[in-house]
């Protein structure tokens, strides 16, 4: 596994984090969950690229 894609995934959790708690104290907790659904989809999407990767190689392992 590569330590990068878990950095990413920790940078932008923490990112999150952050703005969700400076938004969630100035008042605006509708952009606050915005930003964490934002977030999460974010995260999704590399999740998925990688996820896609890994069937792509099992594919040319098994020959299909």
């Amino acid at each position: 596994m590569e330590v990068d894609l878990i950095f990413k995934i920790a940078a932008v959790g923490i990112m999150v984090a952050v703005l969700n708690l400076l938004l969630s104290r100035a008042g605006r907790d509708e952009q606050a969950l915005m930003t964490t659904i934002a977030g999460l989809v974010v995260v999704l999407v590399v999740i998925i690229k990688e996820i896609s990767g890994l069937f792509d190689l099992i594919k040319q392992l098994f020959g299909f």
